[in-house]
């Protein structure tokens, strides 16, 4: 066990040091620029994610990641426009230019690297288990038999179908556009499980106490980072030192004290 744990972390430090950090900008970057003269910063979301990204009860969109945008935005000298995107097409959607950058707890993968650029990581994350409260669900053993439900083309996705012999034990599995939906699901018992990530599924499940639990047992640790287009390694040097500024200054704390009442965010 030990040595699975440091062999996990050890992962995710090593995808961290690949995706995050200052790099180098290749001659003739221009899309520093590019953000600065259209004098717009379009960020791809989907906007069913709470708390990084959602619709509010006056149907604006809202949350954390939104928020640490507009602040960067707002140091840029730059306007935020959100954009709700289909989020099993986001990368098609940053490479046509549909939007600048998709942020809205975006998780860092070593397939994803290969596409895309990535900022430093800034909150840790896991693939957590929901089911129904008293369901007796608490393992991956737990799941043999039972219907598990996930986002396609999410992180959640990735790591489920990474682990092939315990799907391999699954009444079915079933995709869903986004986790919401999953989760409504699941609270009328069309499915016995959902895997979704912590920070969206505790945020969920603390709002509607009494019907969901989370099992003991998870689908593997991860860490969010903003997603750019590949080789834009400007604007992604130019977001980071904001990020950092805003870490140093207290307002990265501050927005984090506001959604989660600590601040949760990664060393910088």
């Amino acid at each position: 066990m030990k040595k699975a744990i440091t062999l996990l972390l050890m992962t995710i430090c090593a995808t961290a040091l690949f995706a995050g950090g200052a790099k180098e900008n290749a001659e003739g970057d221009n899309s520093l620029k590019y953000i600065q003269d259209k004098g717009v910063l379009i960020l791809g979301l989907d906007d069913s994610f709470p708390p990084m990204g959602f619709r509010d009860e006056n149907g604006e969109v809202a949350g954390f990641d939104i928020d640490l945008a507009k602040e960067v935005a707002k140091r840029m000298g730059v306007e935020l426009k959100m954009q709700p995107i289909d989020w099993d097409a986001k990368i098609l959607d940053l490479n046509s230019k549909d939007i600048d950058v998709i942020w809205n707890g975006l998780t860092i993968t070593e397939d994803r690297i290969e596409k895309i650029e990535f900022s430093k990581p800034y909150i840790a994350n896991r693939q957590i288990v929901i089911v129904q409260k008293d369901s007796g669900i608490d393992t991956k053993a737990d799941l043999a038999g039972k219907s598990m439900g996930i986002q396609m083309s999410s992180s959640a996705d990735n790591a489920v179908n990474g682990d092939a012999s315990t799907v391999a034990t699954f009444k079915e599995l079933v995709k869903y556009q986004d986790n919401v939906q999953a989760l409504m699901d699941l609270a009328t018992g069309r499915i016995d499980a959902v895997v979704v990530d912590e920070i969206m599924g505790r945020y969920y499940i603390s709002k509607k106490p009494g019907v969901y639990a989370v099992a003991a047992e998870d689908f593997g640790a991860e860490e969010y980072g903003i997603g750019f287009r590949k080789g834009e390694v400007a604007f992604v040097n130019e977001v980071d030192r904001i990020l950092d500024e805003m870490v140093k200054d207290g307002t990265a704390a501050a927005i984090s004290n506001k959604w989660f009442a600590e601040d949760i965010l990664l060393p910088r």
